[in-house]
């Protein structure tokens, strides 16, 4: 049988897979950002992550984190080891979630980890001894924090001159670009940069409307190296050009 305990460390290389059996993510050090099913946790020391088997998960770790990995065997395992916590402990591999340790889970995870996890019984009976103490009850964690889009917004309107890459916005966001890239898309619909692209474009209109500016002017005010660029962006958009909108706005009373 391979080996059900492992450690292993992870980095912002975005890992996005399934497999045919349940595992158990628990955090030793640094933050992993963990997503299943759409929704998203960071896991850290005293956390853990529960993936049922074959449920799609992605993960990163913008600055490095070490975890200690259960593999949790299929076939009888569990009946042979659980005993009276069978059920109790299938429960908590049915659905994915996100848990705090109790202490003692937390110290037991912490000797694990530090012990001879390559020993087959102490890998086994330790997998087991684990499971059986997270069926016996663990804290789940509150829901995941939005990402804070109204700052995001305003940085992006602060700065629609300049040159604007995913990675500032993810700072903002204290995720990985791979994280924040997913995330923001979930929660918007839209890419980062789609919706740095958006923003320019609707000031551009706004200054076309409002402003004497001439149409070079504005092109570079939000951030597009040419008036040709600004007119191409702008008539894929909406399918007119900033003449044709700056024309439309002197005619129309509201302006």
């Amino acid at each position: 049988m391979p080996p059900i305990l492992s450690l292993r460390h992870y980095n912002h290389d975005q890992i996005d897979h399934s497999h045919g059996h349940a595992q158990l993510v628990f955090g030793l050090r640094g933050q992993l950002e963990f997503e299943m099913d759409g929704h998203g946790c960071r896991i850290g020391p005293q956390l853990l992550a529960v993936v049922p088997s074959d449920t799609r998960h992605a993960c990163d770790s913008r600055d490095g984190s070490r975890c200690l990995i259960v593999d949790v065997p299929g076939g009888d395992w569990l009946s042979r080891r659980l005993g009276h916590h069978l059920d109790s402990g299938r429960r908590l591999l049915d659905r994915p979630s996100a848990l705090r340790l109790t202490p003692a889970q937390s110290q037991l995870v912490g000797w694990l980890a530090a012990g001879p996890i390559n020993d087959p019984v102490i890998d086994e009976q330790g997998a087991a001894l684990l499971l059986s103490s997270l069926a016996t009850g663990c804290e789940p964690l509150g829901p995941v924090r939005e990402l804070p889009l109204s700052a995001i917004r305003s940085y992006v309107e602060r700065h629609l001159a300049y040159p604007l890459q995913v990675k500032d916005l993810a700072r903002l966001a204290g995720l990985s670009v791979p994280r924040f890239h997913a995330r923001f898309l979930d929660e918007t619909g839209l890419t980062p940069l789609e919706f740095v692209r958006r923003l320019r474009l609707q000031r551009g209109r706004e200054l076309l409307a409002s402003s004497p500016m001439s149409v070079a002017q504005i092109a570079a005010r939000v951030g597009y190296a040419s008036q040709s660029a600004f007119t191409a962006a702008l008539r894929r958009e909406s399918g007119v050009t900033p003449r044709a909108l700056r024309r439309e706005s002197l005619d129309d009373p509201r302006y």
